[in-house]
């Protein structure tokens, strides 16, 4: 990647955090327009860019090509890295304060990710959270738990899904796991969560 290959659009960027995100799939530019809601055409002219960028990977198979995420090229995942950085400030606005009471995790978690309804629309019942930690840890998470909940800041109830990195990569084929690595934003550690999804890939 040269210095005139490193500026992106908004819709490359959901391209590629759509593409890394799902590590089982390939996905033709026809299924990438209507996932994403753009245009066919400009979607396969994208995918191109981004595999000459070296972030995509493409193969033919009939007619049609398929792309996925370049996980073994080191600058490509620095790249994601970056882009799931910024996740945490583009919550949705309603999830703000959520936002803020998930940071008193940051010292005892692995990893942490928001999924489900809630980050999608306003209108939902519950808010599903998955800390990834050790075992050791457990007293002191389940101790923030309380205090967040105490707090009644966040006004809807909050699920917790508490794993361990090994027990996701045990479950990295089960469908119910796959859509919560896939589909999701990232409120702590980016880094880690790239890792755990290049190794779900493999």
């Amino acid at each position: 990647m040269d210095v005139n290959n490193i500026q992106f659009t908004r819709i490359e960027i959901q391209i590629t955090k759509y593409l890394f995100k799902h590590y089982k799939d390939r996905y033709n530019a026809r299924q990438l327009a209507r996932i994403l809601n753009i245009n066919h055409a400009h979607a396969n002219k994208l995918c191109n860019i981004l595999a000459d960028k070296k972030l995509l990977t493409k193969a033919e198979m009939g007619n049609s090509v398929f792309f996925s995420y370049e996980y073994s090229n080191k600058l490509a995942i620095k790249f994601m890295e970056y882009m799931l950085s910024l996740e945490e400030k583009e919550f949705p606005k309603w999830l703000s304060v959520l936002s803020h009471s998930l940071k008193k995790f940051k010292d005892g978690i692995e990893m942490g990710l928001v999924f489900g309804s809630s980050i999608k629309n306003k209108d939902f019942n519950d808010i599903d959270v998955l800390l990834m930690y050790n075992a050791e840890k457990s007293k002191n998470i389940k101790k923030i738990k309380d205090e967040i909940r105490k707090s009644q800041l966040v006004e809807k109830p909050i699920r917790y899904v508490d794993i361990t990195e090994r027990d996701i990569l045990l479950n990295k084929e089960d469908k119910i796991f796959y859509n919560i690595l896939s589909d999701n934003l990232v409120f702590y550690n980016p880094e880690k969560y790239v890792e755990v999804v290049r190794k779900c890939h493999k």
